[in-house]
């Protein structure tokens, strides 16, 4: 088992755990919640040897191999299948060794017998199935297991990460937000995976449900200390509540008391006849162990502005073809309408087209074929995950709500950021230092400032804590605009759409069912996939050769269609460039006291109007970007997210 005892744990100057104790029985699962910094991703470093306490002690059995996802991913051209087997240490020594003993005619028997024998024992002769299956439960399609790492994108890297480490055969599994880059489905198939897992796990997510499902505890990181609850975060949640109630009573009563005393002593103290009663009830103040005030106020606090749209049909796809260059059309003939009041959410497989979809809705996406209408004047806000990166580093939370609305007081805007929980010097502070987080709560928070009457949002809740999420889910339940959802984030589908629409095979249709049908809807097809699978494989051993041979050339075909893109990937990066240092010199001018001198009126305006034709330029050449890069990711598996 794993016991920590009067742990004192710090990064730098900053105390994030003291005195904390806790045991960890061999074979549970235990979510670990508190808010972002304090000190959960730190715990885990500990428990992995990579930082030391400042005080106490940490056990774990010696013998125990400790599995985690790797946060960096080698652009390696080995293969996604055999970078996944290598997270199975022993595995790949017993291979090696066995391999080594082929190659030297080794003539002791008994040892290679040994060696066989161990990696039968280890499952060896079906650990490559089973990667199969762990690629394939993320998401991570048939065709591509073969093909390079280096040729996988950031988020599909970190499925690959995830993969290897669930291949490990650990005793104790760390899993820092696992879901992030997931959809709902491979979220479903990870859930079932780790409720099945044999050994210890450590679980840090923000998904509620997720956590729900898997966690047997909660060990809540509060107040700089190691709080275990027994059950889920539901569980935990109620008793939490019952705490912090009678915690909150026993402290009004306390005050009251305190105040009594206090009174007294101010009375009487200068009186003879009282000042030994004065003296006395002073020192009871001074020997009370006082309760503190329960606070559980969240730090976000904000609200979408009444959608006032009069329009009954907001956006309506009408034969609509979408597609990426010359790859197979993710859609053909697709009609779809968005209605006001409409709260819809995307349900599918990865691959599906989900992403597709809602940039067509938003018009960021032009049809290769079909119309798209528009109701008139309708304000779209459109959250997706590539809008982060969009974000000008050099400028503030600040600068970028009064790009948006140049002539609204300063104070307006700061208020308005500090329901966001952009509060103090990080309203100044330049958002390239920001986290995921920071970034994806500045990006809602300019959506919501450009009051829109349809919202579409393609997983809003990567990189936010709980406390966000509740936050967002409270302020998309008041909005009375018309809302559409991708999420891998079933509380926040389940508390803010009353519709389901399945993406699946180039069609959307209405999903008969609530989001635990769909979770028995896609468990079930998973398994009747594998049993497919596994009564269609031949008894006989495969031409390894001619398999090898039809991957290279489907590889090679694959590289080839990429090129072009490629080549033109490179010269949009090229053109944004020069412009982003344009916007950088226009920027900088910008920012000084000269560019607002009388001497300086003439080339004012044009500085002002050129800085935002660049950032929209530079928005238009990102878009074509991201459809290149969208476009090299389908040729690479024959589908997009």
């Amino acid at each position: 088992m794993i016991r920590i005892a009067n742990l004192t744990l710090a990064r730098g100057a900053l105390r994030l755990i003291e005195g904390a104790s806790l045991t960890v029985h061999p074979g549970h699962r235990v979510g670990i919640v508190g808010p972002n910094g304090c000190g959960k991703s730190s715990l885990f470093a500990l428990l992995r040897g990579e930082l030391s306490p400042e005080a106490g002690s940490v056990d774990i059995p010696p013998r125990w191999t400790i599995a985690h996802v790797a946060q960096e991913t080698p652009a390696v051209a080995r293969a996604a299948i055999d970078y996944v087997l290598d997270g199975d240490v022993e595995l790949r020594e017993v291979e090696n060794a066995l391999a080594a003993a082929e190659l030297e005619h080794a003539t002791d028997g008994h040892a290679l017998a040994e060696l066989h024998l161990r990696y039968e024992a280890i499952g060896g002769y079906a650990a490559r199935a089973r990667a199969s299956e762990l690629l394939a439960g993320l998401g991570v399609a048939d065709a591509r297991h073969g093909d390079p790492v280096a040729s996988f994108s950031g988020g599909w890297r970190m499925r690959l990460n995830l993969a290897q480490a669930l291949a490990a055969r650990s005793d104790l599994l760390l899993l820092d937000e696992p879901t992030n880059h997931l959809d709902l489905d491979a979220v479903l198939w990870l859930e079932e995976w780790l409720k099945r897992y044999p050994g210890t796990l450590l679980l840090v997510t923000h998904d509620r449900d997720f956590l729900d499902a898997v966690a047997q505890s909660i060990v809540h990181v509060d107040g700089r200390k190691l709080k275990s609850y027994t059950g889920n975060y539901s569980a935990f949640e109620r008793e939490r509540a019952a705490q912090l109630a009678l915690q909150q009573a026993a402290y009004a009563k306390q005050q009251r008391q305190v105040e009594h005393l206090q009174a007294f002593v101010d009375r009487f103290r200068a009186k003879a006849s009282k000042a030994k009663q004065a003296q006395s009830r002073l020192k009871t103040l001074e020997r009370m162990e006082r309760i503190a005030a329960a606070h559980v106020d969240s730090p976000f606090d904000f609200a979408f502005a009444p959608a006032g749209t009069h329009a009954r049909q907001l956006v309506r796809l009408e034969r609509a073809t979408l597609a990426y260059g010359d790859a197979r059309p993710v859609f053909e003939n697709l009609e779809l309408s968005i209605l006001a009041g409409d709260r819809i959410g995307l349900l599918g497989p990865n691959g599906a087209g989900k992403s597709t979809l809602v940039k067509a809705l938003a018009g960021t996406m032009p049809l290769a074929r079909g119309e798209r209408h528009v109701a008139q004047n309708l304000a779209i806000g459109y959250f997706a995950q590539h809008q982060l990166e969009q974000l000008d580093g050099e400028a503030t939370p600040l600068l970028h709500l009064q790009r948006i609305e140049p002539g609204t007081r300063d104070q307006a805007l700061r208020d308005f950021l500090g329901g966001f929980d952009f509060r103090g010097d990080m309203v100044t502070a330049p958002v390239a230092r920001f986290s995921g987080g920071e970034k994806a709560r500045l990006v809602l928070a300019m959506i919501v400032r450009q009051r829109p009457q349809l919202l579409i949002l393609d997983e809003p809740t990567n990189h936010l804590d709980i406390e966000m999420r509740e936050a967002l889910a409270e302020a998309l339940q008041d909005f009375d605009g018309a809302l559409v959802v991708v999420a891998h984030d079933r509380h926040l589908l389940a508390a803010t759409t009353d519709t389901l629409l399945l993406v699946n095979a180039g069609r959307v249709a209405p999903f008969d069912g609530d989001l635990d049908d769909y979770r028995d809807f896609v468990l079930g097809l998973r398994r009747r996939t594998a049993a497919d699978a596994k009564s269609e494989r031949p008894d006989a051993a495969p031409d390894r050769k001619a398999a090898k041979r039809a991957d290279a050339e489907a590889r090679q075909k694959r590289a080839d269609a990429r090129k072009p893109l490629a080549a033109k990937q490179a010269k949009v990066e090229e053109a944004m460039r020069s412009l982003e240092k344009e916007k950088r010199e226009l920027d900088a001018w910008l920012a000084t006291p000269e560019a607002y001198a009388d001497e300086a009126k003439e080339r004012l305006k044009p500085a002002i109007e050129r800085s935002g034709e660049i950032t929209w330029e530079l928005a238009r050449r990102e878009a074509e970007w991201l459809e290149l890069a969208e476009s090299i990711d389908a040729i690479g598996d024959g589908d997009d997210k």
